[in-house]
């Protein structure tokens, strides 16, 4: 049944929030399991919707799933078959393009339904088909199903992908993982899940060198292993979302498990609009920190321009576009990644921001302007997080329908956010 969530805002936000495993890490490893024939163990899933259906995907492919604990699962791929892949879950999450590489390795000839995902603009799969058409990938479309049919004999040795695309080089990364040979990737992304992979399949048996200038050298290996232990790295996503909210809700929270490293830009970005952090030592070993964030007077800077890594993830852009509406001053949003991330500043504007949409790609917003709680809607996952925290912020009681976004990337918030003095309650339609 569709949800909303229903908020009074003007709470100040205090206490601590942990940071969950990554979305964007979780998925391209799930799929991963799949090159082997032999069990794989991961830890730190974040219990959220589309990790959730891709393990419904993954059994429905003949894997065997067991949860060793609330966040651990072992993946056994022994005995996979296509008999009963379901077709329909694939068609609701994006990142069930990720099995392209797997089903690859393991069956040679398959289809798939086009995938699903978030509305935020044209995101063709074109880029995946000619970079793994480079590693002997046909293509061919029948009735809204992709075809496949893969001969490892036509691999060519470097690969070249049109963008810095992050799923495109995944399903590289996996392909060339299996084959006996060296491959080059060039314009490859190395967001740090795509690292994360990276380990994940040398742990496999695979060994890739992250080369400079986004490049990576893959040695290949036809008989890759089942890995013992993985654990995901904590969501920057995440982490930066927690952190804005704080700032954009001069409350006071301590935001746990923390890695910096992921997060230079964006912390630099932050000190810009006069950000004030304490900043804690966690776990060394893991490189784990916690930030506090502490009330500040936000002021506004020229321009919050999104990038491929190490620059501004799209994934954080509109939540910065929360915060430049309690800024002082004007900031320009720019992402030039996806035509369709600025919808949620009509909902902005709706509950009382200072905005306008300059063109597909440029929001010009100028602060600070009180909100006011209004009923509003989630137009994709990122979008979702940005109107819970303008919701937080906002006088009154706001509606924020299509929920169901927000749940495909971040784990029981609702929960997480009522212990921390939020007025949150998830109701039925």
């Amino acid at each position: 049944m569709p949800q909303s969530f229903i908020i009074n805002g003007g709470k100040p936000l205090k206490g601590s929030i942990d940071v969950y495993g990554s979305k964007n890490a979780t998925t391209p490893i799930l799929s991963a399991t799949l090159l082997s024939e032999e069990p794989s163990i991961v830890y730190n899933i974040p219990l959220i919707e589309d990790v959730l259906n891709l393990l419904n995907i993954i059994e429905s492919l003949g894997a065997k799933i067991t949860w060793l604990g609330t966040n651990t699962v072992k993946i056994d791929p022994a005995n996979l078959t296509l008999k009963n892949l379901d077709q329909k879950s694939i068609k609701k999450i994006r990142s069930s393009v990720l099995l392209i590489a797997p089903l690859c390795a393991r069956f040679k000839k398959f289809e798939l339904m086009q995938p699903g995902g978030c509305l935020i603009g044209v995101r063709p799969v074109d880029t995946h088909f000619e970079a793994l058409a480079e590693l002997g990938l046909e293509t061919n479309t029948n009735n809204g199903f992709y075809c496949f049919k893969y001969n490892p004999k036509n691999a060519k040795r470097e690969v070249i992908l049109k963008e810095f695309s992050v799923t495109a080089t995944e399903n590289v990364l996996m392909l060339a993982s299996t084959l006996p040979q060296t491959t080059v990737i060039k314009i490859a992304a190395i967001e740090p899940h795509v690292l994360d992979l990276v380990t994940f399949l040398n742990k496999m048996g695979a060994n890739i060198k992250h080369l400079p200038n986004h490049s990576f050298e893959i040695k290949g290996n036809p008989k890759l292993k089942g890995v013992k232990k993985h654990e995901i790295i904590p969501d920057p996503i995440e982490a930066g979302s927690f952190i804005i909210m704080s700032m954009a809700c001069k409350g006071n929270i301590k935001v746990n498990n923390v890695r910096l490293d992921h997060l230079e830009i964006v912390m630099k970005k932050l000190q810009e609009f006069n950000g004030k952090f304490n900043i804690t030592l966690q776990d060394k070993s893991r490189k784990l920190y916690s930030v506090e964030v502490l009330p500040s007077e936000i002021k506004a800077v020229s321009k919050v321009q999104t990038l491929p890594y190490p620059g501004i993830p799209t994934d954080l852009q509109s939540i910065f576009g929360v915060l430049a509406t309690q800024a002082n001053g004007t900031t320009i949003i720019q992402d030039p990644m996806y035509e369709g991330r600025l919808k949620y500043v009509d909902e902005l504007i709706k509950m009382g921001a200072n905005a306008i949409i300059a063109d597909p790609h440029r929001a010009l917003i100028v602060g600070p302007t009180p909100l006011y709680g209004q009923e509003i809607t989630s137009f994709d996952l990122r979008a979702g997080m940005c109107l819970i925290i303008a919701a937080l912020i906002a006088k009154g009681e706001s509606k924020i329908s299509n929920i169901y976004q927000v749940d495909r990337g971040y784990e029981k918030i609702d929960e997480r956010l009522k212990k921390l003095n939020a007025d949150i309650e998830r109701v039925d339609n």
